[in-house]
């Protein structure tokens, strides 16, 4: 009876997390063909301004209503998701890289060289990464490749510690004992062995940290050190949206949120199961 039980809940949870799937997928395909296919054939005038069409509610010409300069927002929001995957992607895959070769050339290289390089990584943890991006972006004027820069140089030690604890795992490995005794330096061992053994969770990293990107980018424009105050940008939407709050008018703050935290728990939700797929005991210990 309880065999059959545990067994029933299994497939109820395995039914849960195919469903969670699914949707996740639905969800960041929606959301990748609008950016691609809405820009192209809709141009966005940044600059235009309808006063007599300003602050209309949702309708069938304007899904997402207009905002206080009468712009349609459900064209705003599409650009500013545009942007926000833009800089949530390149952020991470930098980000990704850095960390990787830095946690590799720790932890291969031993001694000094990891000791060094894990003090530089508890100095940097100590620092907010909101905080730290804001000392970044104010170096450069405002435009999307700072807010890129800003992320990638704040989210690259999360990587690195996981990537050096792989490394570590490793190196005990009988082949990586053959490797050296061979002869090989440990820069060619870390290049033709540990790291293209860590490239998945490297890669599972990388798309954990989408989410996060898209939210310091969000949050960045929000203070006004992101995009220009007039470039389409969901942190800016939001920002700008503050005003019609506060009188009762809802869908200029509503829209451009969800389209904050929609896609990036759905891209969130993929990099879950994807973790649960690589890590076989993560997913046992789910399932119980």
């Amino acid at each position: 009876m309880a065999e059959i039980t545990w067994r029933a809940q299994g497939g109820q949870r395995g039914s849960t997390r195919t469903w969670r799937v699914r949707t996740s997928v639905t969800l960041v395909g929606v959301v990748v063909l609008a950016v691609l296919v809405v820009p192209p054939l809709v141009h966005l005038d940044e600059q235009a301004v309808d006063l007599a069409a300003k602050l209309q509610p949702p309708s069938l010409s304007h899904p997402f209503g207009t905002d206080d300069v009468g712009r349609d927002l459900l064209l705003r929001c599409i650009y500013g998701l545009r942007v926000s995957l833009l800089v949530g992607v390149v952020a991470a895959v930098v980000a990704t890289v850095i960390g990787t070769a830095v946690g590799a050339l720790a932890a291969a290289t031993g001694g000094w060289a990891d000791r060094v390089v894990m003090r530089l990584l508890d100095v940097f943890s100590s620092v907010p990464h909101l905080l730290l991006g804001i000392f970044i972006v104010a170096m450069f004027r405002p435009g999307v490749w700072p807010v890129v820069i800003s992320v990638a140089l704040t989210h690259w030690l999360s990587t690195a510690r996981i990537v050096r604890a792989e490394v570590l795992s490793l190196r005990s490995r009988p082949y990586i004992d053959a490797a050296i005794s061979g002869g090989a330096s440990r820069l060619r061992v870390a290049a033709r062995h540990l790291v293209p053994a860590v490239l998945p969770q490297a890669s599972l990293a990388a798309a954990l940290m989408v989410p996060h990107a898209i939210w310091h980018e969000s949050a960045l424009s929000f203070l006004g050190l992101g995009l220009p105050t007039h470039q389409a940008s969901l942190g800016t939407l939001v920002q700008s949206a503050r005003g019609s709050l506060l009188v009762g008018d809802w869908w200029p703050t509503l829209f451009p949120g969800l389209c904050i935290i929609v896609p990036t728990l759905a891209i969130a939700g993929l990099a879950g199961a994807w973790r649960e797929r690589i890590n076989p005991r993560r997913r046992s210990e789910l399932m119980l």
